[in-house]
């Protein structure tokens, strides 16, 4: 391990595969606060789509980056490494561990220093964008980036017009799509050697839990919160109602849509989304795996816990 970087643990995997359960018990056991690595929980008001944990365990485990903006506002992976980074020295100021948790990988990948603070932007190219969305729609901006840089399209929404017009803008300043520039970055200017704690579980199982897990949203009060932003004023074109589950909600309440087929839609779309983690997951080093099928969580969180007192240690 590098001297000069903070020794930082980090729980993965993919969504409904228990990070939240496993992370409460192990920050129990280090002493731990945690930083919430989600782009979704750090928008106020989505509360019940995004799970976050609720108040009285908060009380108990101090959380971070939780609510952190409105959901008309745009919070980038850059404000996350910023805000993560603010987070870790007030932990440590006060002799606890900083324990990260969560499923965005690109928020990991900022932490690291993999995202360039340097790509250039472009007024003129910006503006010639913005008008191409106005005429055209989003669809064909989609399907460009799809063309050019199938890499960063695979990981942006379709529906998410800042990144899509930010990937199409640097790809026509440089030459070179967005996704070549965060592969080639370097890592150097990192102040964090990471351990990752991986969780997984076979997909029958892990299926089963993400659909058991929107029914249970659809019943406390999924709708009603959807239908709130709305009444509030917060669009529905707007990147943070752009997750799984919003969007059909969104349907639904405009009647376009059945409860079923938004349960059904939600459902699908998690499970899409919990591939695509597994395979961005699959690449972070150094990362030690546990299957949750294969060996007791309590007995997982046990040998993580051992592994963990060491690398904070070193």
């Amino acid at each position: 391990m590098n001297d000069k970087k903070t020794p930082l643990i980090a729980i993965i995997g993919p969504t409904a595969v228990g990070k939240t359960e496993f992370s409460l018990e192990l920050a129990q056991k280090l002493n731990a606060e945690i930083i919430s690595v989600d782009s979704r929980q750090v928008y106020r008001y989505l509360n019940v789509g995004t799970d976050k944990v609720n108040i009285e365990t908060r009380k108990e485990i101090p959380h971070h980056l939780i609510d952190v903006v409105d959901p008309d506002q745009i919070y980038s992976a850059a404000d996350f490494a910023k805000d993560t980074n603010d987070a870790i020295i007030r932990i440590k100021g006060r002799g606890k561990i900083p324990l990260l948790i969560g499923g965005s990988a690109l928020y990991y990948k900022a932490l690291e220093g993999a995202l360039s603070k340097d790509l250039p932007k472009d007024n003129i190219i910006r503006d010639e964008l913005k008008n191409e969305l106005e005429v055209k729609g989003l669809q064909p901006l989609y399907g460009k980036l799809q063309l050019i840089d199938p890499t960063a399209a695979d990981k942006i929404h379709p529906n998410d017009h800042v990144r899509i017009m930010r990937a199409l803008e640097v790809y026509r300043i440089t030459g070179k799509p967005i996704s070549w520039w965060y592969s080639t970055q370097e890592r150097n200017n990192s102040q964090f050697d990471i351990m990752y704690i991986g969780l997984i579980r076979d997909r029958s199982t892990l299926y089963n839990n993400i659909e058991n897990r929107v029914k249970i949203q659809f019943a406390s009060g999924y709708p009603e919160e959807v239908e709130w932003l709305l009444n509030n004023g917060y669009s529905p074109n707007l990147p943070s109602m752009q997750g799984f589950g919003y969007k059909e909600l969104v349907l639904y309440i405009r009647g376009k849509m059945t409860l079923y087929e938004a349960i059904q839609g939600d459902i699908k779309s998690t499970k899409i989304f919990s591939r695509r983690q597994m395979t961005w997951f699959k690449h972070f080093l150094p990362v030690k795996w546990y299957n949750l099928q294969d060996i007791n969580a309590k007995l997982a969180v046990e040998d993580a816990y051992s592994d963990c007192i060491c690398h904070v240690s070193e």
